[in-house]
């Protein structure tokens, strides 16, 4: 995926440039004078004569004049033959004439065969015009050399031109020469390292003695090997990218491996990123203003970290340009350079050449981009990807190479021994205890490995109580907004947002993410994103979008904050000093911690981390094996895989994408337990919702409520297919938080639609997983208070209160009331389902009324089960200024309004003889 030799091409680049600028300089060079006296032309030998240096050294032209014997009297007292005639003579008495490589050599004098000037005009004539002139009279003669010095006077000037753009061919074909070289040898020696390495990853995996399980074991499979391992060589503690990472690294070393998570897999920090693999720009710019040589190296390795990741999981990962906007002319040249520089650190590794775009041309590929003030814009490459199905791709195929990894299985406390005799404790374990049964057992193990992000310092305490904190969390809030914010192919950056930070506005899965803040957290499994961040992120956006985009609260789908696990070096004098990159550090007992980093370095951290283990267990050097090594579903892939499940299950095209992407070459193994629609297309994988890829073959597209069906293809936006849920089971997933948030990316994408179709995943996992009917109402339970608090659902409906102002006008005010007596037909001041189910039924439209009290109750903001006047047109007040967008009661009232103004039902749908009506 990587763009080879780029740095090289720009550097060629560079050079022809300056080497044919000089060509230019020089082919611009004045002409030789022109004589004024052209009866003779001789002053043009004269002048040819004064400035030969320049002929002389290009070899091709030289000139040299003697006096001739026989000269005729007009020519003999003309001024330019007593110049002619000055001249020196040289010892060997020749003149020669070099044009073009073809000369033409006349001797004069003593020692020259010619003595008369018949003699030499007729050689002239023979040699130059190619005809032998055996007898010229004097007369003749005069005007023979005439002809023959002003013709050779304007050859001589078109021949300087000639040889100046002869030296610039030389020296462009040399220049170009040399590039193509270059470029060619870099390019074969890119090759050579690339087949290199494979032969190196071929040898390493013939020599690697781990098997390989073409089967996931089941969860219960890795409990009982945690349990009846007599002991581990490590044992991984957290089961983010930091974790699973470690444990896949270890595994590969022959190393016996367990790893345990108290919640899910990519639960915490992994899965609340900005989507994002980049070496950090803004780390390369401290790196350059300080003179910051750490800076430095942490984006030097985080760019190589940044191909190694697009490498071993394509499926899931990919380069994405970003738009760096410029609104003043100083900005330009300076935000290039630093662009530029960090092409060049990245040398091989560059994605793509980063590159200049004019004002006309930044709004054509960004077009919702302010335009006022904008005079150009910078666009580099940075890669993107799926952060909790990377995460897991990592801990899968850990475990297809034989470690014990189990998730919901947290640690109770340390297990020690102690030396007898030396007395000092060494850890040899962990209690840990299965969150999902409570039945607690021990993991033996040499060393144990911290590596729980964010509560680092929670298991640093648990081994001993008086250590002191690293950890200094940071919390960063990101926001999902409609796709139509962004181009589906490029983000924008904002490099300086009012108060010093960065801002990212990146499309993601259809979507688009803005973010992040930077804040001081407390540490939480369940962070919260804050109101007060989410509108920061909104104004940032506003500032750098067109006035014709009207950024609105109610836009916002979804929204999380994560804490960032930056820390302090627990062996560095200085604790005050936020370390800018990863530690590891060794405890007394052997409690082995890796600490901050980000996601980009998670394998260089895990490297790091298990070269620690593996010298603290005092055991023999095994190399890593972990660069270049493809992670699960990325050895199959290929960009046109979709196609053989489009041909060989008949699916549609944007669900075989999606299932490629999400899955890679296991997207098979999700194919196959899907069912047949019963529709002639598509035949596998019917769509529950018919703008998104998310396909459930045994939910219905319409919900049944009660004997009637209502459609909900604008209610909900993402529902996920049955056999994405049974495979989630299969990969480890039990919750339904876990399919919602981390196995399928709904949650994230949008709460409204997740929260939508929670019921019928916790029905389809119940059965799977044989849950009671009270283990599924606490599934549901569980499941919406995370939406509620963790995806922001919370803001979402919190953006209509009893304290909502009702900022309308007196026309909207008559309008709205109009609207409501058409549903309070007696004038109650509120309104009821049984209000709404009546006027429903006039247009023929039926509703369930369990369906209907959900829908008020978004509106019912006393929780009386009424809906009063005040209360509607705070609703309709809200949606006037943006903070709602997606209110179903809205839709309803208005829908129905205009059907009973127009005295006919407008149908969306229809199924028999009811209507089928579209929210």
């Amino acid at each position: 995926m990587t763009a080879h030799f780029t740095w090289a091409d720009w550097a060629a680049a560079a050079l022809t440039m300056c080497f044919c600028l000089r060509a230019a300089a020089s082919c611009a060079k004045p002409s030789l004078r022109t004589s004024p006296e052209t009866e003779w032309g001789f002053e043009r030998f004269v002048d040819i004569y004064k400035f030969p240096h320049s002929l002389k050294q290009s070899q091709h032209i030289t000139v040299r004049a003697f006096p001739f014997p026989c000269v005729p009297p007009a020519v003999r007292e003309s001024d330019s033959w007593r110049l002619l005639s000055s001249l020196p003579h040289y010892p060997r008495g020749r003149s020669e004439l070099r044009i073009l490589s073809l000369p033409i050599r006349h001797r004069l004098g003593p020692s020259s065969p010619h003595i008369s000037l018949e003699e030499i005009l007729a050689a002239l004539c023979f040699d130059w015009l190619g005809r032998n002139v055996s007898a010229v009279t004097q007369k003749q003669s005069s005007k023979v050399l005439v002809i023959f010095l002003d013709w050779t006077t304007k050859m001589m000037n078109v021949l300087h031109g000639l040889m100046a753009f002869r030296r610039a061919l030389k020296q462009a074909a040399v220049v170009g020469g040399v590039a193509v070289t270059t470029v060619f040898g870099l390019s074969q020696l890119i090759e050579y390292r690339r087949t290199q390495a494979q032969l190196a990853r071929v040898a390493a995996e013939a020599e690697l003695k781990v098997p390989f399980a073409n089967e996931l074991p089941s969860r219960e499979a890795q409990l009982s090997a945690l349990q009846d391992t007599p002991e581990f060589d490590v044992l991984i503690v957290g089961g983010g990218a930091t974790g699973t990472g470690c444990a896949l690294d270890a595994i590969t070393r022959n190393l016996k491996t367990a790893l345990v998570e108290r919640s899910d897999f990519s639960s915490g920090t992994s899965s609340r990123s900005t989507k994002l693999i980049h070496g950090g720009v803004r780390y390369l710019q401290k790196a350059i203003m300080k003179l910051d040589y750490e800076q430095y190296m942490m984006v030097k390795e985080a760019l190589h970290e940044r191909a190694n990741l697009l490498e071993i999981a394509p499926h899931l990962s990919g380069p994405l340009p970003i738009m760096l906007p410029v609104y003043k002319w100083w900005q330009l040249p300076y935000y290039w350079a630093g662009i530029k520089m960090y092409d060049v650190v990245a040398g091989i590794h560059c994605l793509k050449s980063s590159y200049l775009l004019s004002k006309s041309k930044a709004l054509e590929y960004f077009p919702m981009l302010n335009k006022d003030k904008l005079v150009g814009a910078i666009v580099y490459y940075d890669g993107q990807h799926n952060d909790a199905r990377m995460n897991l791709a990592i801990a899968l195929s850990a475990a297809r190479h034989g470690a014990a990894i189990a998730n919901y299985t947290e640690v109770v406390h340390l297990l020690k021994t102690k030396n007898q005799q030396t007395g000092r404790e060494k850890l040899c374990g962990a209690r840990c205890r299965d969150v999902l049964t409570g039945k607690e057992f021990d993991v033996r193990a040499k060393c144990v490995i911290n590596a729980t992000g964010p509560f680092t310092d929670s298991l640093r305490q648990m081994d001993k109580q008086e250590t002191a904190k690293i950890c200094q969390p940071s919390a960063g809030v990101h926001i999902v907004m409609p796709g139509y914010y962004s181009p589906d192919n490029m983000g924008l950056l904002d490099p300086a947002t009012s108060d010093g930070r960065v801002i990212f506005f990146l499309p993601w899965e259809k979507m688009t993410i803005a973010g992040t803040t930077d804040t001081p957290t407390d540490v939480t499994a369940h962070p919260t994103p804050g109101e007060d961040d989410i509108n920061f992120i909104l104004r940032e956006v506003r500032n750098y979008l067109s006035p014709d985009v009207e950024v609105r609260r109610g836009d916002v789908l979804a929204a999380w904050s994560g804490i960032r696990p930056l820390v302090t070096d627990p062996s560095s004098k200085d604790t005050q000093s936020i370390c800018r990159n990863h530690i590891v550090s060794v405890s007394d007992t052997g409690l082995i911690t890796i600490a901050g980093g980000k996601w980009t370095t998670y394998r260089a951290m895990a490297e790091e981390t298990i070269d620690a283990a593996v010298k603290f267990l005092h055991l023999p050097a095994r190399p890593c094996r972990t660069v270049g090594l493809m992670l699960e579903g990325a050895k199959g892939w290929t960009p046109t895989l979709y196609i053989r499940l489009v041909q060989d299950y008949g699916m549609e095209e944007e669900v075989a994408r999606h299932l490629t992407t999400a899955y890679g070459d296991k997207a098979f193994d999700v194919a196959k337990m899907a069912r047949v629609t019963g529709q002639r297309w598509p035949i596998v994988g019917k769509r529950l919702v018919s703008e998104f890829p998310y396909i459930e073959a045994e939910v219905k597209p319409f919900l049944r409520l009660g004997s009637f069906r209502f459609h909900v293809l604008e209610v909900s936006r993402d529902l996920v297919v049955l056999s994405q849920v049974l495979y989630a089971i299969k990969e480890y997933a039990c919750t339904a938080i876990d399919v919602l948030a981390r196995r399928t990316r709904l949650g994230f994408l949008n709460v409204q639609a997740a929260d939508e179709a929670l019921p019928r995943i916790v029905q389809i996992m119940g059965k799977e997983l044989n849950w009671s009917q009270e283990k599924r109402t606490e599934e549901l339970e569980a499941a919406k208070m995370f939406l509620y608090h963790e995806m922001g659902y919370r803001s979402r409906a919190e953006r209509l209160t009893t304290s909502s102002e009702i900022n309308l006008n007196y026309q909207d005010v008559m309008r709205y009331k109009n609207r409501f007596h058409k549903f309070d037909k007696e004038s109650k001041g509120f309104i009821t389902t049984v209000d709404v189910q009546q006027v429903l039924a006039s247009i023929n439209v039926h509703i369930d009324e369990n369906a209907l009290h959900e829908i008020l109750n978004e509106v019912d903001l006393n929780k009386n089960g009424q809906v009063e006047f005040n209360e509607f047109l705070r609703l309709m007040s809200a949606v006037k200024k943006g903070q709602v967008s997606d209110s179903r009661l809205a839709i309803l009232l208005r829908s129905a309004e205009a059907t009973l103004d127009t005295t006919k039902a407008v149908t969306v749908d229809r199924s028999g003889d009811h209507t089928i009506y579209k929210l």
